[in-house]
């Protein structure tokens, strides 16, 4: 299965990724699966996260919950989400995000709560 990248370019805190839409991400419906939408929010507002505790080295996160709230249906072509800041304390951040097609249209939303991790990742 193609897989999503990360959008390394962004400034700021905002991170985000995206999805070239092929058929092995479609349900047998046609639309772009409901599990990959959460997956697409959970990296882009899971990077934000980690971004918010310390943009120059993130740190690691786990999330706590996601709720997605499916809009429309993607079909074709290239989505990306994107996390923005809510707020955070000393362990805990909070992340909104969006899901969009690449003409502009809302396909899901998305609030997360992530916990920052001591750990990191094994190499």
């Amino acid at each position: 299965m193609t897989g999503y990248e990360i959008d390394h370019s962004r400034t700021g805190i905002s991170r985000a990724c995206y999805l070239d839409i092929g058929p092995e991400h479609l349900n047998y419906h046609g639309i772009l699966h409901g599990g990959l939408v959460s997956m697409l929010l959970d990296v882009a507002c899971g990077q934000t996260a980690s971004a918010m505790f310390c943009p120059e080295d993130p740190a690691p996160v786990v999330t706590v919950a996601l709720n997605v709230q499916f809009v429309s249906a993607g079909r074709s072509g290239r989505v990306t989400a994107v996390g923005q800041p809510a707020g955070n304390g000393r362990s805990m951040a909070y992340v909104s995000g969006e899901l969009r097609s690449e003409d502009g249209e809302l396909l899901a939303m998305a609030q997360g709560t992530f916990k920052r991790s001591n750990k990191k990742a094994d190499p």
